[in-house]
């Protein structure tokens, strides 16, 4: 069993964002880096699936040289090796062309399944997965929540709206996202981190340059103004504050 996992690298949560100069992105050079949290809940829901089924876990990750401390982090804690796809130009890449280029490095490989994770921690579109899952001819589930691949057949329970959940079964190969926090994660041991310097990490060219194809690009990045607005109302008189108010919550805010 072949399972392959797609990992990002994004900015720590607690990093403080500059708006770079040319106003289309933030200062990366200011910013530390980290796995993208809900692709390490795919990490270790392939290795849990790993140790239950056989097989081997592959990694493939897209984004510039330093993007390789994820890739080293996910073999130290149990991926059997990992494709980087090198590109300084895709930062600010769309779900379209990010999901081709990874697509297009991991069809030869013919995965039994493909884990990512549901989203983003910086830019949360959501939608990487589902197109990888279109363009390699795949089904697939999103914001999964439990994985049941104890049997011959895929079972995975899906969070819905307002406390529902779905069990649906699957035939496989199949593509899953993620929810963050489907389980508990390991971290990376001695043994692991020694073991991950023999590893094969190949790298590889995209398919695409950056933005070909693409169907939207970032026109502005900026950091929302703070600035505070009092109206008074109803000029003392209650009754008139009040329809007044309740004019702006129906027309305005569109919350009643």
């Amino acid at each position: 069993m072949k399972i392959f996992v797609l990992m990002k690298q994004v900015p720590n949560k607690d990093a403080v964002l500059r708006v770079r100069g040319d106003g289309k992105w933030v200062e990366e050079g200011d910013l530390s880096f980290e796995v993208n949290e809900s692709d390490g809940y795919a990490l270790e829901e392939s290795l849990r699936l790993k140790e239950k089924k056989g097989g081997e876990v592959v990694v493939a990750c897209l984004g510039p040289q330093r993007a390789k401390s994820v890739i080293k982090d996910a073999l130290a804690r149990g991926a059997d090796r990992a494709i980087h796809v090198v590109a300084d130009d895709f930062a600010q890449a769309g779900p379209f062309a990010v999901a081709k280029v990874l697509a297009e490095a991991i069809r030869g490989e013919q995965p039994d399944l493909v884990l990512a994770g549901l989203q983003s921690d910086d830019q949360g579109y959501g939608q990487t997965g589902v197109i990888v899952a279109e363009l390699l001819g795949l089904p697939h589930a999103t914001i999964v929540i439990d994985v049941d691949y104890s049997s011959e057949q895929l079972r995975v329970k899906r969070e819905l709206e307002s406390g529902w959940y779905q069990w649906y079964t699957m035939q496989t190969p199949a593509l899953l996202t993620i929810q963050s926090g489907i389980s508990q994660i390991r971290y990376a041991t001695l043994k692991g981190i020694m073991a991950a310097k023999k590893k094969e990490i190949r790298e590889a060219q995209p398919a695409i340059a950056a933005g070909e194809g693409e169907f939207q690009t970032v026109e502005r990045v900026y950091l929302p103004l703070k600035q505070k607005q009092t109206q008074f109302l109803g000029d003392g008189d209650a009754k008139k504050g009040a329809a007044q108010l309740a004019e702006k919550l129906r027309n305005e805010a569109r919350v009643i």
